[in-house]
């Protein structure tokens, strides 16, 4: 189980260094050879890891914001 929970990372990882390398590539910049290898294994990736990582990010963000907005704005916050 820490094997597949490192590979999510893994995978999460290669998915935000792709969509860089992708945002690059449609401003027509060159791309490094390390963003072309990214988003060559990225492209590989089957589809439903592909799936689990961006539902990964999405879930943890939202975590993230709603945890940050309930201590920012929560009932405790006088001003």
């Amino acid at each position: 189980m820490a094997d597949e929970s490192a590979e999510i990372f893994d995978d999460l990882y290669l998915g935000v260094r792709a969509g860089g390398a992708l945002r690059k590539q449609r401003r027509g910049e060159p791309l490094t050879t390390e963003e072309q290898e990214a988003l060559g294994r990225w492209q590989r990736l089957s589809p439903w890891r592909k799936g689990f990582a961006i539902g990964a990010f999405g879930v943890g963000t939202f975590g993230l914001g709603f945890t940050l907005g309930g201590l920012i704005f929560g009932r405790w916050r006088k001003a």
